[in-house]
């Protein structure tokens, strides 16, 4: 079990990463913890690998990665260690979805992920007012998404950012006043939502950065990113709508930049492309597979993650997100769904 002064050594190591090397190392050490002391993916390991041992491995592309279904079944969490609280994921129950549940041990840790992810990309929170539009996520409990809007509303220290349900007028109300008066704005918005704000209350926004979370969740029917962006752009008169890649199973988020449509990854977090047909192996750069995330920000649960995303990466490490396989319980490699 690791001491508290090496699991802190970790996390203060993590946000110091530079370069390739240094992610290699601090994702190999994370990959021998979790083979040690991380009963499910300790256990998924093995089975996917017989005999393998973590000094065999000498490159994080070598890592297997845990399939993202098992945070539906068990608790994916590192021996010994007890979890301050957890989130869930954003399906719908009434239409059968399983939720995953990740045990979160550090909230502090998770705030540090954010924000510094957050500044990396787009400076100071203090500078923006936030304004986050995400009625599913405020009906349910434990939504990461809301407990990191939550601090970068408190961090911004504007009087004007907040929340919003499903009060539309208020919102393009506060909208419209912000940028009469040319404040620096972030529009946060699951994707329906910021549909129905476009529709009822198209407007110019001069000084307002748009985000979309992505998803319909059964309340509209689904857009390929493209077409979404365009609807969003004209409503609201802008060049480029952005996005957040996150999830409960993760601790940190990459950001879409420049034309909106590639994402680009912390310094301590990475994707790599696995092939559809044998999710052993890699995808080469510019190909379409499935997404595995390596957040070393995951010091707790589990660092190594394969999702139900198919995407691209390109040679300069940013990637693209396609779409989701058609069966969302895609079993792959995943020995341990029943």
């Amino acid at each position: 079990m690791l001491t508290k002064a090496e699991l802190d050594s970790l996390s203060s190591r993590m946000f110091s990463i530079g370069d390739n090397e240094q992610f290699n190392q601090h994702a190999l050490e994370l990959f021998r913890i979790h083979f040690h002391q991380n009963p499910v993916y300790g256990q998924f390991v093995r089975q996917l690998h017989p005999g393998l041992q973590p000094g065999q491995l000498t490159d994080y592309r070598q890592i297997p990665c845990l399939p993202i279904e098992l945070f539906k079944s068990r608790k994916v969490l590192l021996d010994g260690i007890e979890a301050e609280d957890f989130f869930t994921s954003s399906g719908t129950r009434s239409q059968g979805a399983v939720q995953s549940r990740h045990y979160i041990a550090s909230l502090e840790l998770y705030r540090q992920c954010f924000t510094q992810a957050f500044s990396l990309f787009w400076g100071d929170p203090r500078q923006y007012v936030f304004l986050a539009l995400l009625p599913n996520y405020l009906e349910q409990k434990h939504s990461s998404l809301v407990c990191m809007m939550q601090e970068l509303i408190r961090l911004s220290q504007q009087p004007e950012s907040g929340f919003y349900l499903h009060d539309l007028e208020k919102l393009a109300d506060r909208l419209r006043d912000l940028e009469k008066n040319g404040r620096k704005t972030i529009l946060f918005g699951v994707s329906y939502a910021l549909l129905d704000l476009a529709e009822a209350y198209p407007m110019k926004l001069e000084n307002t950065l748009v985000f979309e979370t992505g998803g319909m969740k059964g309340r509209r029917r689904e857009m390929v990113k493209e077409e979404l962006h365009a609807v969003l752009g004209k409503a609201f008169g802008i060049p480029v709508v952005y996005s957040e890649y996150g999830m409960c199973e993760l601790l940190s988020q990459a950001y879409s930049t420049g034309d909106g449509f590639r994402f680009r990854c912390p310094p301590w977090m990475k994707v790599l492309i696995r092939q559809t047909s044998n999710p052993l192996q890699r995808e080469a750069d510019g190909r379409s597979g499935g997404i595995d995330v390596l957040d070393l920000g995951n010091i707790f649960s589990c660092p190594f993650i394969a999702t139900q995303d198919l995407g691209k990466r390109y040679p300069d490490e940013s990637f693209e997100v396609l779409g989701r396989f058609d069966n969302s319980d895609v079993r792959g490699c995943n020995l341990m769904v029943e």
